[in-house]
């Protein structure tokens, strides 16, 4: 079983704890593929990817195709002799690529396909307020995350993880689930189930700076919480602030709760009571537990409170 050929390609730290249970299993990783060095930071040197320190930690041999149909990356993918190859967290390939293995090309989603097909499938669960969310194989083909499904797993979502935790938790279910999938392809014990098509499937889009701000004055306090863990650590969840007359800035906020209680303050004002921050909502507040501002550190609003004060005429402000 072990000495199937694997080739694994992967790029963000969620594939790092994916490649390490197989090298972990002594699975016979005899290659590993990952994007290009990316610039990054204020001096743009370039980062490697997460999948690369560790491949070449562990000494794999080691692609960074910029093009996957680059013949020369084809020729050596191909002189790697993969039985399998195992996808996590890449890029949409080829037919070139995905056809080379003789027991098929397998990717792990982080989702409950056909669900939350796209690029942040965590986030996108979290937001949407499910109750459930898992992880997926399935075998590769011509178009993002439509293959036939191979293995799932589901867990249920607590209400009050935010998207690292839930992160780190599927995370394990997929270190399992990788491996089963490997062995049940090479017993012929697998048999590929076609994706259900609906016609309106939940999507997980990339996250951008449009779909990252919080949506005031379009959600219910509940879908206001929910984007906001939805979103935290990172990238984080953010909102324009401005105290006075003073220019707004984009602010993230990464934890917040709601409170019922009726007020009379005018929707979307900055509410300091009882060394809490608070954003008047229709119906009560929006306490901002956790916040960001531009180059500092997240900070419970408690401590934030300890060094400044705000305004009366401090508010957030939407459609900027």
């Amino acid at each position: 079983m072990k000495k199937t050929r694997i080739v694994f390609m992967g790029t963000p730290e969620f594939a790092v704890g994916c490649l390490e249970e197989l090298h972990r299993k002594s699975y016979e990783v005899v290659g590993v593929v990952t994007a290009p060095d990316r610039p990054a930071g204020r001096g743009k040197k370039l980062r490697p990817s997460p999948v690369k320190r560790f491949a070449e930690e562990k000494a794999f041999p080691l692609l960074q195709p910029s093009q996957l149909k680059n013949p020369e990356f084809l020729n050596t993918l191909k002189a790697w002799k993969p039985d399998i190859i195992v996808v996590v967290a890449f890029r949409m390939l080829p037919k070139e690529v995905w056809q080379i293995p003789p027991l098929g090309t397998f990717n792990l989603h982080a989702s409950l396909l056909p669900d939350y097909r796209g690029a942040a499938p965590i986030n996108g669960a979290i937001i949407q307020g499910e109750e459930h969310t898992g992880v997926t194989t399935f075998l590769i083909d011509e178009a993002i995350d439509t293959g036939a499904i191979l293995l799932q797993e589901a867990i249920p979502i607590d209400s009050s993880e935010n998207a690292g935790h839930l992160h780190d938790r599927l995370l394990e279910m997929a270190k399992g689930l990788i491996p089963k999938t490997i062995d049940g392809l090479v017993l012929q014990e697998l048999k590929p189930k076609p994706q259900d098509q609906p016609p309106h499937h939940k999507p997980a889009p990339k996250l951008n700076r449009e779909n990252t701000e919080i949506p005031w004055e379009s959600s219910t306090p509940e879908q206001l919480m929910n984007h906001i863990r939805g979103l935290s650590p990172s990238p984080g969840a953010w909102t324009w602030f401005q105290e006075g007359t003073e220019e707004p800035i984009r602010i993230k906020v990464m934890k917040a709760h709601w409170i019922l209680e009726k007020h009379e303050y005018d929707p979307l004002s900055w509410v300091v009571s009882h060394k809490k921050i608070l954003v008047a909502l229709t119906d009560g507040f929006l306490h901002l537990e956790q916040l960001q501002w531009p180059g500092k550190k997240v900070m419970q609003d408690r401590e934030l409170l300890n060094g400044r004060s705000f305004g009366s005429q401090t508010r957030i402000l939407t459609g900027i």
